[in-house]
C-alpha cells in the first residue's frame, strides 16, 4: 500500500513539475478551508493541516497569506469539492477529486479529457467498493525511533498500519521516512496523538487506496499516465487516484 502511495505521489509531482502548477492547487484548497471555517489556522483544524502540506510541497509564506486574504475578501469564489469516479483503459479505476467554482465547467472539461483519452465517468458510488480511504501521516524517522513502541502508542488512536521508507531528496540523498494508515475516521485522532508523541509530520492526507490494486505493462502504463497527466492539468482538478499498484 505506501509503495503505491509514494508511486502516485512521486508521478504527480513529476506531473505538477513546477510552482505554476503546484501553487495555484494549495492556493484553492487554502482559500476554500479558510472560507468554509474561520480563516485562523490555529482555530481551524481543516486549514492548518492544508498548509502544513503546502509547506512540505514549498509553498511560499506568501502565496499562503494570499490565499487566506481572498478566502475573507467580499469577492471571493465560492469554491465547492466534486469527486468524479471514471473507467480509464486496461482496466484503471479512477477517482478525480476537483475544486471548482463552476460544476458545468469542471464536469464538461473531466469528460471531454476521459473521452479523448479512451476513457469514460462512471455514476456516482461506482467505485466505492474498489477504494478505501485512508488517514495517512508522513514524517521524517528519528534515529532513536522504535516503530514497535509507536505502533503500540497509536494503535488504540486507529493505526492500521506502519511502514518505514526511503524517500529520495532534491540534494540526491535519501532520508528514512514513516508512513502510517489508519481509518479516514481516525484522522483526528492520530493527528493529536502525533501531535503529543512530539512527531512533527510532514504531510498529512485522506488518501484513496485501491483495494485490489492491478498491474499493467510499461507501454500502457505510459498511455494511462497520460490520460492521468491531461486530467490534473486542468485547473479544477486536485488529484487523481487509481488502482495502480
Amino acid at each position: 500500500m505506501g509503495r503505491a502511495f509514494e508511486y502516485r505521489k512521486a508521478a504527480k509531482m513529476k506531473r505538477w513539475g513546477n510552482m505554476s502548477k503546484v501553487f495555484p492547487k494549495y492556493s484553492k484548497l487554502i482559500t476554500m478551508a479558510a472560507k468554509d471555517g474561520i480563516p485562523d489556522p490555529n482555530q481551524n483544524a481543516k486549514l492548518r493541516t492544508i498548509i502544513q502540506n503546502a509547506k512540505a510541497e514549498n509553498v511560499p509564506k506568501d502565496v499562503i497569506e494570499n490565499a487566506i486574504k481572498k478566502a475573507i475578501g467580499k469577492d471571493a469564489a465560492d469554491f465547492k469539492e466534486i469527486r468524479y469516479e471514471a473507467k480509464g483503459p486496461y482496466g484503471v479505476q479512477l477517482i478525480i477529486e476537483c475544486a471548482t467554482d463552476n460544476h458545468t465547467r469542471t464536469v464538461a472539461n473531466v469528460k471531454a479529457i476521459l473521452v479523448r483519452n479512451k476513457a469514460e465517468m462512471l455514476t456516482s458510488g461506482a467505485l466505492d467498493f474498489m477504494f478505501t480511504r485512508k488517514a495517512v501521516f508522513v514524517f521524517d524517522k528519528k534515529d532513536d525511533m522504535d516503530l514497535e513502541e509507536l505502533e503500540l502508542e497509536l494503535i488504540d488512536f486507529g493505526l492500521e498500519e506502519i511502514e518505514e521508507d526511503i524517500e529520495a531528496q532534491e540534494n540526491g540523498e535519501d532520508k528514512a521516512i514513516i508512513r502510517i494508515y489508519g481509518d479516514f475516521t481516525s484522522f483526528g485522532e492520530l493527528s493529536h496523538a502525533l501531535e503529543k508523541q512530539g512527531i512533527e509530520v510532514k504531510k498529512s492526507t485522506l488518501e484513496y487506496i485501491p483495494n485490489t490494486p492491478i498491474e499493467i505493462t510499461e507501454e500502457q502504463m505510459n498511455e494511462v499516465e497520460a490520460l492521468i497527466e491531461k486530467l490534473e492539468d486542468d485547473e479544477d482538478v486536485q488529484v487523481v487516484y487509481t488502482n495502480l499498484a
